[in-house]
């Protein structure tokens, strides 16, 4: 009789988050299972918004515990930290973490003065993306550290510079809010003009005499952004309004670079409808969907309304833009107009393009406790890890073959939902319930689905059943979605039909279709 050579055989799949099988404490008591270094710093990174707190983590908690782990791993395995910290800024989106982990990797590794793996100024360079970003590291390095900053710090800043500022950016992000200005940063990393750039010697002298001499600054005759844009700040008050309603109002705005928010100064007053129909064709996707409602206040006609709708639900838009899904939802409930009711619809269908229409039978579940509508997305959104696993559960459901979606915490109960319904619409019925009783969820609705998904910031309570896996049998797979990063997990993971993928964004759920492939989930950046 064949023991091993028939149909039922398959392959056993492992994933990247692994257990190291020691038991620890769930902040709620319940079992629960530690991770090694790499797995607890990705988890923690995903969900990471610098000084940003959760329920059971301040936010200077969590900094340290992140600051740790890049630090002790910048050390031992200095290619995969910056694998890491490259993918977390680019297709992570991440961008403080990003910056931080580089600042914190090149500290520890000049500290132990090793130099095997990734340069350090490599490193710096691959995490900054925006103009913003070289003097936001700067500032965090000198928090910290102080003024002294090393050479790759300074040279991998002195790359992004180069490839990074420009007239419109100058005119973006060079404000007397900053603590490092342009000026400053081309003082202190001494970045040489691009050879290939040979308008940006005259730049980088502009963005100089912008800072030490204001009064006298000039900018140089061959930038015609920063040109347009010195005329236009000539113009006296009394006239702006008739600038921004003549025929040519748009394309001037544009061509100067002014964005919204340095047209509502340059206004010197309200932003009114004819304020915003000037500048909506020059905004990005971004700060469109996050206007929204001023457009409906602003009276904003319904033949640029749908000019916007149509851009903001547009498919290349939405990934050019790379918002997180739930900030579709936060427009959503921020600006209930129906006329943007189907195109967020739509841009959060876009958004969620990684979510897998899954075979079979399955079951997800959505953690709707204390501690997830306690923790906020970030300081400046209303929205928290419940409403986010919401969104991520709803659209799980909605693409699968056949799904029973349910919420859960200190009860548990269906959340009922057609085929083909709106995922917005579907998020009305998700309520507030209380504690995380997580394993007798599974229990109460686990009825021999082919998987389990749970989305969640795994801090079960105790159950004397045990922890929410052991509820689902040895051979059916169970994938946690992690959204906060603490340290233990609600069970063990990396093997046995057992994972667990972390972040707000869409793209670990790839990682299921590979896994039941019988193809091992690797890291994102590998992938």
């Amino acid at each position: 009789m064949a023991r091993f050579n028939n149909k039922a055989a398959k392959a056993q799949p492992t994933s990247r988050v692994t257990s190291t099988g020691r038991v620890l404490r769930t902040h709620q008591g319940g079992l629960g299972r530690e991770r090694d270094a790499r797995s607890e710093l990705f988890l923690l990174a995903v969900s990471h918004l610098a000084s940003q707190r959760t329920f059971y983590e301040t936010g200077a908690d969590r900094d340290d515990r992140f600051v740790t782990l890049v630090r002790e791993l910048a050390v031992h395995d200095p290619s995969w930290t910056a694998a890491l910290l490259g993918w977390l800024r680019g297709d992570g989106n991440l961008r403080s973490a990003s910056v931080m982990g580089a600042a914190e990797y090149v500290k520890a590794r000049l500290d132990a003065g090793t130099t095997d793996g990734p340069a350090n100024r490599q490193v710096v360079a691959s995490v900054l993306r925006r103009p913003d970003e070289p003097g936001e590291l700067l500032a965090y390095w000198t928090s910290r550290y102080g003024r002294n900053v090393p050479k790759p710090v300074k040279r991998g800043t002195a790359d992004a510079v180069r490839r990074l500022y420009n007239g419109k950016s100058l005119l973006k992000y060079d404000t007397a809010s900053k603590g490092y200005r342009f000026g400053d940063i081309l003082n202190l990393v001494h970045a040489a003009p691009d050879p290939d750039k040979p308008w940006q010697g005259e730049l980088f002298q502009y963005a100089l005499d912008r800072r030490h001499n204001p009064d006298t600054a000039l900018p140089p005759a061959s930038n015609r952004v920063l040109v347009a844009h010195r005329e236009l700040m000539a113009v006296p008050v009394a006239e702006r309004r008739a600038v921004v309603t003549a025929p040519d109002g748009a394309g001037r705005l544009a061509a100067a670079g002014l964005t919204w928010e340095a047209l509502a100064g340059w206004l010197q007053g309200p932003m009114d409808k004819a304020a915003w129909e000037a500048v909506i064709p020059s905004m990005g996707t971004m700060a469109l969907v996050r206007n929204l409602r001023n457009f409906d206040e602003a009276g904003v006609g319904d033949d640029v309304a749908a000019r916007v709708a149509a851009r903001i639900s547009d498919p290349a838009e939405v990934a050019r833009s790379r918002q997180f899904p739930f900030r579709y939802l936060a427009a959503y409930q921020h600006a209930p107009s129906l006329r943007w009711s189907y195109p967020l619809e739509q841009a959060l269908g876009h958004s969620l393009a990684n979510v897998p229409a899954l075979p079979g039978r399955t079951l997800v579940l959505v953690d709707r406790s204390g501690s997830m509508f306690f923790s906020r997305l970030s300081d400046r959104s209303e929205l928290n890890r419940a409403d986010a696993a919401a969104v991520f559960g709803t659209a799980l459901a909605l693409r699968a073959a056949d799904a029973d979606l349910v919420q859960f915490g200190t009860s548990s109960d269906r959340v009922r939902y057609r085929g083909g319904e709106s995922v917005l619409k579907v998020l009305d019925r998700f309520g507030d319930l209380g504690g995380t009783n997580t394993s007798e969820a599974v229990r109460a609705h686990y009825r021999g689905h082919d998987r389990v998904l749970i989305v969640t910031d795994e801090q079960a309570a105790y159950s004397h059943h045990g922890d929410p896996t052991e509820q689902v049998p040895a051979h059916v797979p169970v994938y946690t979605w992690n959204l906060a990063g603490h340290r233990a997990g609600h069970g063990p993971t990396g093997k046995d039909n057992r994972h667990t993928f972390g972040g707000l964004s869409d793209t670990a759920f790839r990682m299921v279709s590979l896994l039941e492939s019988g193809r091992d989930g690797v890291w994102p950046w590998l992938g």
